[in-house]
């Protein structure tokens, strides 16, 4: 009774707004911890089922005209940070022996744009809640930091509005962390960072497809599924679509976008139900070290990049 009532009490919180993703995942941890998660129910597979709808929902948030014309003014430094911190993620995993689904997943959330980007590229690698919930977990503690100390790094270095606001986008994972840090820094970085990083979602689906298809191959090696389009990435598109073509329903979209994010919430915290002890156990440090070293070379990249 009493792991249904927190179960119910927590998922209205999520759904409602008054919990951030970061402790919804939390609460979700602790209520598994102590053996608070309703009998009947399997969070890992209704959560696998919440992110593609929510996904989409995502999508009317997206104004393509906008979001192409910021991704065309930074087109070479967007491609540049995706493909090496894609690349750095799987080398540097490799070595450090993690699972390649979890190393894939941390630098999918550091090279696009966080938590977004892990829900969508878990579900088309078929990477598991446990691995998922891992990625989430170490993106959002070094979301937390950059949201403290990327407005003071900027004011040291004496940044324009539109260099920092460009910088967040690229090197601050989530979204909600951007337009935290580049509303403390102003108003023009906060207008430049917001739509420099819903531009940077549109690569969500390239990625998606892409690793679906890699994973696709590899496991056919092992005599599994062949390669399907995830629906929830054509979905986003089509959503994306109607958004920026059909201004009618403006109010609609943005009522949209507003239930997808409430939604994402959700699923993360049934994604932290999922979570044991044992598993992070299992998982050490590497997971955090691998974010770690992947977001200082982002972070510190991207600025060169912007500064030369």
């Amino acid at each position: 009774m009493l792991a249904i009532l927190a179960f119910v009490v927590v998922g209205a919180l999520a759904l409602s707004g008054f919990i951030s993703s970061p402790l919804a995942l939390v609460l979700g941890f602790i209520l598994a911890g102590i053996g608070w998660v309703p009998a009947r129910l399997n969070p890992a597979q209704l959560a696998k089922r919440l992110l593609a709808v929510a996904i989409v929902m995502l999508g009317f948030g997206i104004h393509l005209q906008t979001a192409l014309q910021v991704t065309g003014d930074a087109l070479g430094l967007i491609v540049a940070s995706i493909v090496v911190t894609l690349s750095l993620a799987l080398l540097i995993g490799r070595a450090l022996r993690l699972e390649l689904s979890t190393a894939h997943l941390i630098g999918s959330g550091t090279a696009i744009c966080g938590g977004s980007a892990i829900a969508a590229v878990g579900p088309a690698i078929g990477a598991r809640s446990d691995q998922m919930a891992l990625a989430l977990a170490v993106v959002f503690i070094l979301n937390s930091i950059a949201l403290l100390i990327f407005p003071l790094i900027g004011h040291f270095l004496e940044l324009d509005q539109y260099t920092f606001g460009i910088w967040a986008a690229v090197a601050i994972h989530d979204t909600s962390s951007v337009v935290g840090a580049a509303e403390a820094y102003g108003d023009e970085a906060l207008l430049v960072a917001t739509t420099a990083k819903l531009a940077r979602a549109l690569w969500i689906v390239p990625l998606a497809v892409l690793s679906a298809l890699i994973a696709a191959r590899y496991n056919a090696k092992e005599g599994a599924r062949k390669w399907t389009l995830p629906w929830f990435i054509g979905g986003f598109v089509i959503a994306a679509v109607i958004a920026s073509y059909f201004p009618q329903g403006e109010v609609a979209y943005s009522w949209l976008f507003v239930l997808g994010k409430r939604i994402l919430v959700f699923c993360l915290f049934l994604i932290g139900l999922s979570l044991t002890l044992q598993r992070i156990r299992a998982a050490g440090f590497k997971p955090l070290l691998l974010a770690v070293i992947l977001w200082l070379f982002i972070a510190a990249g991207s600025l060169i990049w912007l500064l030369n």
